[in-house]
């Protein structure tokens, strides 16, 4: 029996993880990690047990866009911490606050070909922001505290503990660290705001371009005072979906940036005399796609310095806490007018983005075009919902149409473009956002990367709607193969039932041929989701993919 007078390195890790207010903790366990499993019947944040390792690391990514905190991810050791790769990589590339505790072979047993026996930290390291072994019982919590805070200082991502087993099962004589206050970065310099509050009075046609770290809610309140006094045209990364809200889009939306070319967007950063990138990330759109002819001036807030590159290359930088740096910007340009030529030029590209691409939405007998389905979820999708969208054609088309009208409320897989993240996304949305419904939206190739979590989802009783846009096979691929090569290949895969699929796992499962019949399914499964997950079968046409594919910028092919 467990002495419960003693504390061990799992009460540490755990105790430690109660003062850094996490609440779910993802997993599998293990036998070098059983310990901090067993503690966590008895205290500790909620364990989440997934059914698969890169799908729990998805699941405290996605804890970890949504609050700006690190979300926790535990597993064992040998395959427990390869498969955590995939998911730290993600977060790291795109921005997301990552705790990763991984358990390791006795400390003995580390230079021996014993069972699970690899080095987890060279490893991961290459793909975090930090990884480390913890060696010593008494430094559990010091390290933990640490490597927490580095996941969310200046540019999020992720970081990794490797605990030996002997490490977790040692008694320990010191207490967890208490809670800690973040350190706060103050505004920009008076200086450099003034200097950016007199370039946008002297230019013609200034442009904000908001990115990853413009998402934050404090930031984006600030934006909104801003743009709410200040007219200023805006352009969001896919990322940066949701910032700009519905009572600012008429008079400052001019879309989204990444993937495509000559769109609305990307029109404007090339006519514009002032880009102020605010949170941007060129892993979000490189500046090689907007500024290719390397003309653009440019501004930079945010809250480390740039990554300068040949076509990236600011002539100021405004670092510091961004939040407060807009809020000290908009005394200093409260007033501003754009000229009455750059408003006659914005009229006329609004009227582009009203008119941009039509297409005749033919499709197939029982299969829907993508823009007959993306009028039926924008109608049926309020602001508070979350909608969480994986990778494929329907991310391409999703990312151009579908408007989102708060931040970080409609998620993207942008810097990695990582197959598998929708259903694990929506059930960590579903855990924060616990009075909201959900909807994640796959391939049907891409389901089945994580479809497994359907069980944790119908387990958990989650409010989630996932939609499936079937054409049986990885056209994201195919239809960029054909253009390039004239023909595919290795796309194709056999059919799922997938009504069947759910309706195994406990959730229900519906198929729709119509638009008609999507309106009315979707609507009842958004009130069905009440009692647990509903997942929808949707045969779509990709016919229009090539069409729309001639905007995608080459370089930026899946």
């Amino acid at each position: 029996m467990t002495d419960k007078e003693t504390n061990y390195g799992a009460d540490l890790i755990v105790d430690s993880l109660i003062n850094h207010h996490v609440d779910y903790i993802f997993g599998i366990p293990g036998a070098k990690i059983d310990r901090v499993f067993d503690t966590l019947e008895d205290k500790g944040p909620e364990l989440i047990v997934a059914r698969h390792e890169q799908n729990a690391t998805f699941m405290a990514q996605g804890i970890g866009r949504l609050t700006g905190q690190p979300g926790v991810v535990l597993a064992t050791s040998g395959p427990g911490i390869s498969n955590l790769a995939t998911g730290l990589v993600t977060a790291t590339a795109e921005g997301d606050p990552v705790l990763a505790i991984g358990g390791q072979v006795k400390r003995g047993d580390l230079l021996k070909r014993a069972h699970q026996s690899m080095d987890n930290v060279a490893m991961l390291k290459p793909i975090t922001k930090y990884a480390a072994e913890v060696h010593d019982p008494d430094t559990l919590s010091e390290n933990i505290a640490n490597a927490y805070r580095i996941a969310k200082s200046g540019k999020p991502g992720a970081s990794f503990l490797s605990i030996p087993q002997d490490v977790t099962d040692s008694p320990v004589k010191v207490k967890a660290i208490k809670p800690l206050t973040d350190p706060k970065l103050g505004s920009a310099s008076v200086s450099d705001i003034n200097y950016l509050a007199q370039a946008i009075k002297n230019a013609v046609l200034p442009v904000l371009l908001l990115g990853n770290g413009a998402s934050d809610e404090k930031v984006t309140a600030s934006i909104r005072r801003l743009l709410g006094s200040v007219k200023l045209p805006v352009v969001e990364t896919f990322q940066g979906a949701g910032i700009v809200s519905r009572e600012l889009e008429e008079d400052t939306f001019f879309g989204r940036v990444g993937l495509f070319r000559n769109q609305p967007g990307d029109m404007l950063l090339k006519r514009s005399d002032l880009v102020i990138a605010v949170g941007y990330d060129p892993i979000e759109y490189e500046a090689r796609n907007w500024n290719a002819e390397v003309s653009a001036r440019v501004i930079v807030i945010d809250v480390e310095p740039a990554e300068i590159s040949h076509y990236f290359q600011p002539e100021r930088e405004l670092i510091g806490d961004i939040a407060d740096t807009l809020d000290l910007l908009l005394p200093a340009v409260n007033g501003y007018l754009l000229p009455e030529g750059s408003k006659e030029y914005l009229v006329g590209l609004r009227q582009n983005t009203s008119e941009d691409l039509k297409f005749d939405r033919q499709a197939a007998a029982g299969k829907l075009h993508p823009l007959d389905l993306i009028e039926v979820l924008q109608e049926q999708t309020k602001d508070d919902m979350t909608v969480t969208v994986d990778v494929g054609s329907h991310y391409i088309w999703m990312a151009r149409y579908f408007k989102s009208y708060e931040a970080r409320h409609l998620l993207f897989s942008n810097g990695m473009q990582t197959l598998g993240v929708a259903l694990p996304w929506a059930i960590s949305a579903s855990l924060l956002r616990p009075n909201t419904k959900v909807i994640s939206i796959s391939g049907d190739g891409g389901f089945l990367f994580s479809a497994q979590e359907l069980e944790t989802a119908v387990r958990l009783n989650l409010p989630i709607v996932h939609l499936i846009w079937n054409d049986g096979r990885y056209n994201m691929v195919e239809f960029q193969e054909e253009m390039k090569y004239g023909r595919s290949s290795g796309v194709d895969f056999g059919p799922v039932d997938f009504v069947q699929y759910a309706a195994s796992f406990g959730a229900k499962g519906y198929r729709v041929d119509s638009k008609e019949s999507f309106a009315e399914i979707l609507a009842k499964a958004l009130d069905e989701a009440q009692q647990g997950p509903v997942l929808i079968d949707i045969p779509v046409d990709y016919q229009d993919n090539i069409k729309l594919g001639e905007t995608i910028l080459p370089d930026e092919f899946y």
